[in-house]
């Protein structure tokens, strides 16, 4: 299976410090009985990251005690870019 690194994600979602945000509470919602988006045979931060780059999981409009504004890159259509 493919690896996945937060780089792959950065195609959802565009701020590295939020991807590792979003991730952890992933894992912590796993432990209290969530299941996953996405299957998955990897370790649970695996999975969430894996979750994150296929779009199943998207950040909340902004993190205010953090001071991110979650900005988040629209998907792109071959219809667009024609």
């Amino acid at each position: 299976m493919a690896r996945i690194t937060v780089e792959d994600c950065l195609s959802k979602v565009d701020n590295r410090f939020l991807i590792v945000q979003m991730s952890i509470k992933r894992v912590r919602q796993y432990r209290e009985g969530y299941t996953p988006l996405v299957e998955s045979k990897n370790k649970d931060i695996v999975t969430s990251l894996r979750e994150i780059a296929a779009g199943k999981v998207l950040p909340a409009d902004a993190i205010e005690e953090a001071g991110i504004a979650a900005p988040v890159i629209p998907e792109t259509t071959p219809e667009a870019s024609a």
